[in-house]
């Protein structure tokens, strides 16, 4: 592909040799004569001017640089887009493989591949264009839009509803059910029946070994669009609102509510039945058992506005110090006492 088709598929400015030919994308230090890379944060800017790439992807206000630049206002997303030209995922074709095991209830839509030992209960409806890869399980009542891809070893409960286009990744679990015990007269830990499913928005996106669980009563809900990582964990009736990024290893208790476009770093928790509001961010290992309103951005255990945390923790680095300071304070007061009652 030339630079000139490029940019024009990434309405990008090129600023280079038009007729330079691109093979494919790499990173900045990685690139060479016939890639593409770019620069998003302002760190890896002195590495532009020596990159060994065809061009570089930059923001319109970038420094001029000896390498080609294609200019646009979100370089980081247009290399998304540049990369999609370049790699070309498996492609499975419709079809059932002979192991697979479908209920003659279930409902398969049209342009379906399911893979080697796939199985699908009764009442399942699966939408068209779907993609289940080996090992996959969808137990009865489940229902997905079009486009569903689960990859292998993927499992989703009975009951539950998923939008178009939603993903899967390997080990994923919706829809098991809810950590929900109570304790009867004898001290015992009964468990509660987790009725509730959950119902994934369009654009989801779950990864590997992700858990999302069932509710006891209602239903769990994630938003359009929301990104969930790997090993985060969602608990019981918890609703998460469109867009939001759920990062590595966080975990939402029971009825937790989180509003869209949030975002929480990883290993971020939140409290049951505590509400983070719209554009929240929770920075990472932060702790939250407390609303938090729209907007704020907060960190630490237990959980504070972010820009006095970080003055909390340049002064906690500073406490030997101070704490001698303090003590030759201290000593210094006691022999001026002595001194004053010896004077008296």
């Amino acid at each position: 592909m030339k630079l000139i088709d490029l940019a024009t598929h990434l309405g990008a400015e090129l600023r280079g040799d038009p007729t330079r030919e691109v093979t494919g994308v790499l990173g900045i230090e990685e690139a060479g004569p016939s890639e593409v890379t770019f620069v998003a944060n302002p760190r890896y800017a002195g590495l532009a001017r020596t990159t060994k790439a065809a061009a570089v992807l930059v923001e319109p206000e970038f420094p001029e640089i000896p390498t080609a630049t294609l200019r646009v206002r979100n370089p980081y997303h247009a290399f998304s887009r540049a990369l999609a030209l370049f790699y070309q995922p498996p492609a499975y074709p419709p079809g059932v493989h002979s192991t697979a095991v479908i209920d003659p209830t279930a409902t398969i839509g049209d342009g379906a591949h399911v893979g080697a030992y796939v199985v699908v209960g009764p009442g399942v409806r699966l939408g068209p264009h779907a993609t289940l890869l080996p090992h996959v399980v969808l137990y009865s009542g489940v229902q997905t839009g079009s486009h569903f891809f689960a990859h292998a070893h993927a499992v989703v409960r009975e009951g539950c509803v998923l939008g178009d286009h939603v993903t899967l990744e390997n080990g994923v679990v919706i829809g098991a059910d809810g950590f929900g015990f109570s304790k009867n007269e004898a001290g015992q830990w009964e468990k509660i029946p987790q009725s509730g499913p959950v119902r994934l928005g369009n654009r989801v996106d779950v990864q590997a070994n992700a858990c999302v669980d069932r509710a006891t009563v209602g239903c769990t809900e994630i938003g359009d669009g929301t990104k969930i990582d790997n090993l985060v964990q969602v608990g019981h009736g918890s609703r998460v609102g469109a867009d939001t990024l759920l990062c590595a290893q966080a975990g939402l208790a029971g009825s937790s509510v989180v509003g869209s476009r949030a975002i929480l770093a990883g290993q971020a928790g939140v409290a049951g039945h505590c509400t983070l509001g719209d554009g929240v961010i929770l920075t990472a290992q932060s702790g939250v058992s407390h609303d938090v309103p729209a907007g704020k951005m907060i960190s630490g255990s237990p959980a504070f506005d972010n820009r006095l945390w970080l003055r909390a923790v340049a002064l906690f680095q500073r406490l030997p110090e101070l704490a001698k300071r303090l003590d030759r304070l201290e000593k210094k007061i006691d022999r001026n006492d002595a001194v004053e009652k010896e004077q008296a």
